[in-house]
């Protein structure tokens, strides 16, 4: 009841501007170029696997690489994020990331274990520069989005992983083959420097953002936006905690636990998508690498779509009445539901029909992916980066293990059939995270000789 009286107080405020969207739409280019940036790897993949003579095992090795830093930069990224703010660390985490892109491309001049190697270290570099993104992207949501519009704002720079796919894919695949592997990472490297610098000029704090009218902060403020998060002079800036201690309460706490082992399973099938399934159709279902580049796109395409309409079923289930834990975990099941379809194709031989069961099982994927709307609800707001990025630890330790385990089954097994069983089984259990851990989803808050004055 009192969410509901909330929603209809922050709703009787007349919004004299739409700033925040403007501010989503950056985040959502952001975010575009962070995923395409990862998924260069899977698209220059076949090529690169000829060209360096890799197996299958040692190609998880390298898909898994940006990953293993991407993970250990997480709780600094996060404490970054805190300390400094949103605007000047997203800034160097996307200039950095697309320098270290860049470079990738100059590892065509090398041969042999010098040119692994080098590839292997730039992938290393290029997770570290981007531990800070999704972090970022919870804590400006947090300070942008009132809570009933926070579902569908999570949903929209979330589902920019898939549009990476659908508008990048093509073109990389149409790179390589016209140009040459090297040649994507050069492009995406350019891009992303371009982007770092729009990030300069358009991104700010509520309070201090040029265009944002009264009316607007007003209404965040009711609706529960956290619009002293940036603000030099606000609670964020003035308090300071234990973080070592603030980790410990954290994964104690069952219901971030929770969320946090859910997002590991739901993450396992991002990485499937962004690593192997791109040489899923071209070893297992024999396409070219420019038709694999236009057919990923295919499911890419599905897996946005799901990922607005999870957003939006979330905000109106909120605005309906329902609770926040009924309003986030609906779609996070359903979705899961969807994505174990995966399954069917190991029975089915004509494309087709493969393309359209990724296709409802990324649809799944993508209305079940709020796991971003679910921490910015429950982070407390003197650690919300630090929140973030633990969550995001566990999501991408699946970064790590999933091109590992995967590169095991189809070397072992010759067939991508038992690769399909385990990203199934690990939405199951996502499902179980939601159901039977969890329970009821607040905002957390931390004990009092945490907080530093």
């Amino acid at each position: 009841m009192k969410q509901a009286q909330a929603i209809g107080t922050a709703a009787a405020v007349k919004v004299g501007s739409r700033t925040r969207w403007m501010v989503l739409a950056i985040l959502f280019i952001v975010t575009t170029i962070n995923y395409a940036d990862r998924a260069t790897i899977s698209i220059a993949g076949p090529e690169l696997k000829k060209a360096l003579g890799l197996s299958p095992v040692e190609m998880g090795y390298i898909f898994s690489a940006f990953a293993w830093s991407y993970v250990i930069a997480q709780l600094p990224g996060g404490w970054l994020l805190d300390r400094f703010g949103s605007k000047v660390t997203y800034f160097f985490s996307i200039f950095l990331w697309s320098v270290f892109t860049l470079f990738q491309g100059t590892v065509g001049f090398l041969t042999g274990g010098a040119a692994v190697a080098t590839l292997f270290l730039l992938r290393l570099l290029v997770g570290a520069a981007e531990a800070p993104s999704f972090p970022g992207n919870s804590r400006i949501t947090s300070a942008w989005f009132p809570t009933h519009e926070r579902g569908l704002a999570a949903a929209i720079f979330n589902s920019a992983q898939y549009f990476a796919t659908v508008l990048f894919a093509p073109i990389m695949g149409w790179l390589v083959h016209t140009y040459g592997w090297q040649s994507v990472f050069y492009v995406m490297g350019l891009l992303g420097i371009a982007v770092a610098l729009v990030w300069t000029k358009t991104v700010y704090g509520p309070k201090q953002h040029p265009n944002v009218s009264s009316a607007e902060l007003e209404y965040l403020r009711q609706g529960g936006a956290l619009v002293d998060l940036d603000d030099s002079k606000g609670a964020a800036k003035e308090k300071q905690v234990n973080t070592m201690a603030c980790i410990k309460e954290l994964l104690g706490n069952r219901m971030l636990l929770g969320v946090y082992i859910g997002q590991y399973c739901i993450t396992t099938l991002t990485y499937f998508f962004l690593t192997w399934f791109p040489v899923y159709l071209v070893q297992e279902r024999h396409m070219t690498i420019l038709k694999a580049g236009f057919v990923a796109s295919l499911p890419a395409i599905a897996g946005f779509l799901g990922g607005i309409a999870g957003g939006w079923l979330s905000d109106r289930l909120t605005k309906a009445g329902y609770s926040l834990s009924v309003a986030r975990k609906a779609p996070i099941v359903i979705g899961m539901l969807l994505s174990m379809s995966m399954i069917a194709c190991n029975y089915l031989s004509a494309d087709a029909a493969v393309v359209a069961i990724m296709s409802l099982a990324f649809f799944g994927k993508g209305v079940g992916a709020l796991g971003w709307a679910v921490v910015s609800d429950t982070s407390p707001k003197e650690a919300g980066g630090l929140s973030g990025g633990l969550f995001n630890t566990f999501g991408n330790t699946a970064g790590i293990t999933t091109p590992i385990v995967i590169g095991y089954i189809v070397q072992g097994t010759g067939s991508f059939a038992g690769a399909l069983v385990f990203v199934a089984a690990n939405a199951a259990v996502a499902i179980a995270c939601y159901l039977f851990i969890v329970g009821d989803i607040k905002r957390v808050t931390l004990t009092k000789s945490l907080v530093q004055s």
